[in-house]
């Protein structure tokens, strides 16, 4: 049951609308305010777009008011105005955390309320370039009776914001929870209204956060933003890949390359495996697809002729990246024959590459950013498939293969 607002039902006429032409709308390209930290400069699609609203979700305690509060103090500092809505802590527990961040915050007012009119209101006489409501169900509007936080809620006082963002062009960030299945509370109903949906993912009890774009009408989907929560707030890590892969040589471990975003990354695949004793074998994978990981057992042991099927298989991807493209199939295979005969691959090589059915290893998309990234760590050799892009010059020996049989064999120099 969702309350919604009673509405006289009265007749009115039919208002007409003017078309316009798409050429006489101004446009300006780089219509865009520059956070200043460059890794949520890059997942917002390179700033600010005035009048835009952007959604940030995440658990509870994962970082999202620290990162608000980084940002207000950094705008502020370039001449910008900022209202900092808090629902959920008073004025004193915003200062506490200012000063421990380091912030000044001159130019950041606060209002410690929940009442949706009086938010707009005050925001209306205020005027800022950006606002922040912390957080968006902690939001009420007195004209539903319904409690903050109910579907009806968060949807009125959405809508109300979305509103005001765009007749006023003041860019405004609502923070969400999220509920225990990992979705904006609400549900979804945020999201189909907001311009860009924000998702810090990671756990408490680690340093590192990773903000994923998910929606971005003004940018490309799918970017990335790695941060490490210190004790000053969250520092930007400027080259992630080092944190997703280690300096040991070790049996069931390959490297493999994957692309978020416009941005390619190296992520260290483990694999282990172990004679079962049981009927059936188990297959546990942590940020890799269990399909996936099924049917590439099945490819290994058909057309590699490695029996893996009396043997648990266990494949985890380092450091909690969750890998969705084909383009590991050939890293993951390599480890799990590094695992079954114990003998590990040169640390300095990287595996790139789709696997088919029929054993056969094909071509990726973006493999000159891949390489190029796999040389700027060092990287030594690099295993890909066999194209066109194979004869070109890189700084990396390549090593262009066709099936799976024949990387297995050069992965241990067979």
């Amino acid at each position: 049951m969702v309350e919604e607002l009673a509405v006289e039902s009265t007749s009115k006429p039919v208002q007409r609308l003017n078309t316009q032409s798409l050429t006489d709308i101004p446009y300006q390209k780089d219509d865009r305010l520059s956070v200043g930290i460059k890794e949520l400069d890059r997942v917002l699609g390179g700033g600010l777009v005035r009048g835009s609203l952007i959604l940030l979700g995440g658990d509870p305690g994962i970082g999202k008011s620290t990162l608000m509060m980084q940002l207000s103090g950094l705008i502020t500092d370039r001449g910008s105005r900022v209202l900092y809505v808090s629902g959920e802590e008073s004025a004193y527990q915003i200062r506490v955390r200012a000063e421990r961040l380091g912030i000044i915050g001159e130019g950041i007012q606060l209002i410690a309320g929940t009442e949706l009119e009086a938010i707009l209101d005050c925001a209306g006489q205020q005027k800022p370039d950006l606002m922040i409501v912390d957080s968006i169900q902690a939001v009420y509007s007195s004209k539903l009776t319904s409690a903050p936080g109910s579907v009806a809620q968060v949807r009125e006082c959405g809508a109300s914001l979305m509103h005001f963002a765009k007749d006023r062009e003041v860019t405004t960030v609502l923070i969400g929870h999220v509920t225990k299945y990992g979705l904006i509370a609400g549900p979804k109903t945020l999201e189909h209204i907001v311009d860009t949906v924000l998702y810090f993912e990671g756990e408490r009890t680690q340093q590192y956060r990773i903000i994923r774009t998910i929606k971005n009408r003004f940018g490309s989907t799918n970017e990335i933003g790695v941060f490490e929560m210190t004790a000053t707030g969250l520092q930007e890590v400027p080259n992630p890949s080092s944190l997703f892969i280690s300096h040991t040589e070790a049996p069931g471990s390959a490297v493999v390359s994957i692309i978020e975003g416009s941005r390619p990354l190296l992520v260290e695949v483990q694999a282990l495996t172990s004679p079962t004793y049981f009927n059936y074998p188990q297959r546990i994978a942590t940020g890799v697809d269990h399909k996936r990981l099924s049917m590439l057992l099945a490819v290994l042991e058909r057309r590699a002729g490695i029996s893996v099927y009396a043997q648990d298989c266990f494949v985890n991807v380092v450091g909690g990246i969750k890998v969705m493209e084909t383009s590991t199939d050939l890293g993951i295979i390599i480890a799990i024959a590094s695992s079954v005969r114990d003998k590990p691959i040169p640390r300095d090589m990287v595996v790139i590459g789709e696997v088919g059915l029929g054993g056969e290893v094909r071509p990726v998309f973006g493999l000159d950013s891949r390489l190029k990234e796999a040389e700027n760590l060092g990287f030594k050799t690099a295993m890909i498939a066999r194209n066109e892009s194979s004869k070109m010059t890189y700084g990396l020996n390549i090593i262009d293969i066709t099936e799976v049989r024949e990387a297995v064999g050069h992965a241990f120099n067979q």
